[in-house]
């Protein structure tokens, strides 16, 4: 009887608990399932952020590339209208060129030489008693820019050596396109010289032939439109062959022929 009576409850015991059991696993199984929804939503968010991560990324590297544009875009129209206004307004070195020359006196000093400079000091043993004349023509070629000499001075040499004294000369405009001529008188005092140059004067002069350089220095400055430049240093240079004969370097003969086309040189 008592087993009989008994039976029931483990039965409804085993019922229950697999009720509960199913219960558990239903639990377990929604649990699971809330669990991968929000495993999924993290990871649709991670997705979602990382997209918008690179898209701020994407658009960043996009305005760099326009900024990057604009600017080689901006620097190279810079470039070029600084080009064309060095183009238009860029200073042009003057051309220099002789057209005529006359010597007065190109010899040694000698006791002849108090009479023709009475305020002279005693001319040393090797030294040379010059009196020369050049026309030199500066011409300007560019239309566009002036220019200013200022502290200009001129000597004449004879095979690397001065034969004169520096002579100043007044400062000088030069308008656009135009042409300045200067005749200095260049001499009136003796200059030492070498032997060999000495020697090579007089062979020279027996041969009619004497290569003579003017030179002048100073300073130029450019003034093209709103532009001015500094001052520059200037330094020409002419070689000057003259038909020179012993009779008229130590008499002096005046104008003298040009036996070849003066080459000049100008650095500015």
């Amino acid at each position: 009887m008592a087993s009989s009576s008994a039976a029931p409850p483990r039965v409804r015991d085993e019922a229950e608990y697999a009720r509960w059991k199913e219960g558990g696993r239903r639990d377990d199984v929604g649990l699971e399932r809330r669990l991968a929804r929000d495993i999924a939503g993290i990871v649709v968010s991670m997705d979602v952020s990382r997209k918008v991560q690179i898209c701020e990324a994407h658009h960043r590297a996009r305005r760099l590339r326009r900024l990057a544009t604009a600017a080689l875009v901006v620097a190279a129209l810079a470039a070029a209208v600084a080009l064309a206004l060095y183009l238009v307004y860029r200073p042009v070195r003057p051309q220099a060129s002789v057209s005529r020359a006359a010597v007065y006196r190109l010899a040694s000093a000698n006791g002849s030489l108090a009479t023709s400079f009475p305020s002279a000091a005693p001319a040393p043993t090797h030294a040379l008693a010059a009196s020369v004349q050049f026309t030199l023509l500066l011409h300007n070629p560019s239309d566009r820019a002036s220019l200013l000499y200022d502290g200009l001075v001129a000597y004449a040499a004879y095979r690397g050596e001065p034969v004169t004294p520096p002579a100043p000369l007044p400062p000088v405009v030069q308008d656009r396109g135009a042409d300045v001529v200067m005749s200095p008188l260049l001499g009136g005092a003796a200059v030492p010289v070498s032997p060999d140059t000495a020697r090579a004067l007089a062979a020279d002069c027996a041969a009619r032939r004497v290569q003579l350089r003017l030179v002048v220095m100073g300073r130029v400055k450019y003034r093209s439109g709103p532009f001015r430049s500094g001052w520059r240093d200037l330094y020409v240079r002419c070689n000057v062959i003259v038909g020179l004969s012993t009779e008229a370097a130590v008499a002096g003969g005046g104008d003298v022929p040009l036996l070849e086309y003066p080459r000049c040189a100008v650095d500015a």
